[in-house]
């Protein structure tokens, strides 16, 4: 069953982020550990609780994950990842996410979660096995006060662009640009190292639609939704299918974690 919940925790996490919208990045100017795209399960953005669910922007999509990470000697890992979004009036999201285990050739595994911000569940389905895992999501944290605002100069080596309006897979999309600048020495580097991470979010929807990150120690990274359809999807989708077995399971004291035993 930890296994299960270690395949499918990024899983949802990404499924949070779709349904509640653009918030607090990690790490300063939406970088990551270590200055970093800030790319990670949920896209690095949240985690499920800390927005209030988007309601009344019902769509459908495609998400698909990208990176190139280039090594020492010129070879290249590249990485590619395809998942269907489906988020209803309501706030509840259905990610159906295909992938194969990595280091293997097995036949890829289809998962399916689903964010119910409406009844306070997440689930966890395995089609194959017919089986359903039922996860009480985390209490919101307190007021959402959205992202804590930046005042210019609190970071003279982080640069901010607007980046305006214009259409983006088929809707209109805002776009801001972080650079940021390691200078040389900070960290041992020869010379300065330049990180930049682009996003793009639909006012319509209230989630990005691209974010795009570069940085020369870990490669290229870009997230995407393509085939957007604004369109209320079918209600069974975020329904558990009447002949799955569902387990309910529990978060250890009330955060994101692994279950218990």
């Amino acid at each position: 069953m930890k296994n299960l919940f270690k395949f499918l925790l990024p899983v949802v996490f990404t499924a949070a982020v779709l349904a509640q919208g653009p918030a607090r990045p990690r790490g300063r100017h939406g970088f990551g550990p270590g200055g970093g795209p800030g790319f990670g399960p949920g896209l690095g953005l949240m985690s499920p609780g800390s927005k209030t669910p988007v309601t009344g922007a019902p769509y459908s999509a495609v998400q698909s994950t990208e990176s190139q990470q280039p090594l020492a000697d010129g070879n290249q890992i590249a990485r590619q990842e395809q998942s269907k979004v489906y988020r209803d009036s309501q706030g509840r999201v259905r990610l159906e996410h295909t992938r194969r285990k990595p280091g293997s050739n097995d036949q890829p595994q289809t998962m399916i979660s689903i964010f119910d911000p409406v009844a306070g569940y997440s689930y966890l389905l395995n089609p194959a096995k017919q089986t359903a895992v039922k996860v009480p999501l985390p209490p919101a944290n307190g007021h959402d006060r959205g992202p804590r605002p930046h005042p210019e100069g609190q970071d003279s080596n982080v640069k901010t662009e607007n980046l305006g309006t214009q259409s983006v897979n088929g809707v209109s999309a805002t776009g801001t640009r972080f650079t940021r600048t390691i200078p040389a020495g900070a960290i041992g580097n020869a010379q300065p190292i330049q990180i930049i991470r682009e996003t793009w979010v639909s006012p319509d929807l209230k989630v990005p639609v691209l974010i795009k990150g570069s940085d020369p120690r870990f490669g290229n990274t870009m997230m995407q939704l393509t085939n957007i359809v604004q369109a209320e999807p079918d209600a069974a989708l975020f329904q558990v299918p009447a002949d799955y077995t569902v387990e309910a399971r529990s978060f250890g004291g009330g955060r994101p974690g692994m279950p218990h035993d």
